[in-house]
């Protein structure tokens, strides 16, 4: 049961994709301008992670090593029309905002990466969990960063006008996503300083005299 506590609430802050393994950054700065979307995003790859997951631990004992990453493209991708046919049909104006990106989760390195390093080599129930953990991981981010930008882009939240203020427009830009990401992953890692990568540079060694 803790396990399975770990493997569903972990990946929400203390081992979340995007601000700690910093995967699917691309979807997280391109349909955040609004909850809506963001929140669309999220169910989405939540669904294509969870149903891949569980699908290559079920037969992955059957799987030829040299067919094994075409398997995997072919799962995720069928699972991807699917969910873009559905939007098609029942929300094309969200489908219409969203544009390429739910496609692109056949190359989101967070679904595959998952698969690869968890539902490979464990089996179907937790690596559900797992798709479901590391989907919600990846939404609460997208939610913030959504909610961040509809607020002070549109003054509204959900299409609702919540704020009377001036829009600051540069929110709906990309680049405000990205500092928007910044800010929460200097946030979580003050608050866990475990999270903070061991310097990879040190300086140069001092010389005999004492110098740089």
């Amino acid at each position: 049961m803790i396990r399975y506590r770990t493997l569903l609430l972990g990946p929400i802050v203390d081992s979340n994709p995007i601000t700690l393994q910093i995967l699917g950054i691309c979807s997280a700065l391109a349909v955040t301008t609004s909850v809506t979307t963001a929140l669309t995003m999220g169910a989405s790859l939540t669904f294509v992670l969870m149903i891949s997951n569980g699908t290559v631990s079920f037969i992955r004992n059957h799987l030829p090593p040299s067919v094994r990453l075409i398997v995997q493209i072919t799962i995720v991708a069928s699972l991807v029309i699917v969910i873009d046919q559905f939007l098609k049909a029942y929300a094309f104006e969200i489908s219409r905002r969203l544009s390429i990106f739910v496609s692109l989760i056949v190359t989101n390195c967070l679904v595959l990466g998952r698969i690869e390093a968890f539902a490979m080599r464990n089996p179907v129930w937790p690596s559900v969990l797992d798709g479901l953990g590391n989907g919600l991981g990846y939404s609460f981010i997208l939610f913030i960063v959504g909610g961040v930008r509809e607020l002070l882009g549109a003054g509204s939240f959900l299409g609702y006008s919540v704020l009377n203020l001036e829009p600051l427009k540069l929110m709906l830009f990309a680049p405000s996503a990205f500092f928007i990401l910044g800010f929460l992953v200097w946030f979580i890692r003050s608050l866990k300083p475990s999270q903070v990568e061991r310097p990879e540079f040190h300086g140069l060694a001092p010389d005999r005299e004492g110098g740089p």
